[in-house]
């Protein structure tokens, strides 16, 4: 177990100092040849590592770049492990609409909850970042999708999404679709204050809870 520990620790750790991505997989390769299973790795220590990154980008810490290379990293690390994230394909769950608000370009924690949702058996239409907010009220009317995912990793620009759930309201889609918010600047007494159905502290817990709703 201790050997275990350690190798997600030296992933966060190398993930949060930005080291090379040569390093990264590297670790990533010898989790999964420990039998570290890949969800495991993404979440305790993959994403540990970004929140240490989104951490020093808010402090001023890490700039653009720097998250931009976070992502490139990850991206190298979801290639190796998209083989062992593959659950067993089902029938369709359900349709999901995705996209980090606008004004966020973090895209990190929403391509892992899309790729796990993805192979949990939903459709998943991402928007990608930035996205305005008409863009996902016009993307669930094409699709009638049952869910709309919202990400943000600022605080500053979380408030997006009280603007989407206005729009849902006052075009009266709000009955008709579940609303599931992620991100480091979301908590879930946020997600009540706006009306939103629910806030996934990861995306393990995201696809959980979107397993839940399809089931009921």
């Amino acid at each position: 177990m201790s050997i275990e520990i350690d190798i997600l620790k030296s992933i966060a750790t190398a993930m949060g100092k930005l080291k090379d991505s040569g390093r990264i997989k590297e670790l990533v390769g010898k989790a999964v040849s420990q039998g570290i299973p890949a969800v495991k790795i993404v979440e305790s220590g993959l994403r540990r590592g970004l929140d240490l990154v989104g951490q020093k980008y808010e402090a001023g810490e890490y700039f653009l770049s720097e998250l931009l290379f976070a992502g490139l990293m990850m991206n190298d690390a979801l290639e190796i492990l998209k083989p062992y994230l593959k659950l067993e394909k089902t029938e369709k769950k359900g349709t999901i609409v995705l996209g980090t608000v606008r004004g966020d370009i973090h895209d990190i924690g929403k391509n892992v909850f899309k790729m796990l949702a993805q192979a949990a058996g939903f459709d998943v239409h991402d928007l990608e970042v930035d996205v305005e907010p008409d863009a996902f009220v016009n993307k669930l009317k094409e699709t009638s999708a049952e869910i709309l995912g919202m990400s943000a990793l600022l605080t500053t620009t979380r408030g997006e999404m009280k603007i989407v759930m206005d729009k849902l309201n006052e075009t009266g889609m709000r009955d008709n679709v579940r609303v599931l918010l992620g991100g480091n600047a979301v908590t879930k007494r946020f997600a009540e204050e706006i009306g939103a159905d629910a806030a996934a502290l990861d995306a393990v817990e995201g696809v959980k809870i979107c397993r839940e709703w399809m089931g009921k």
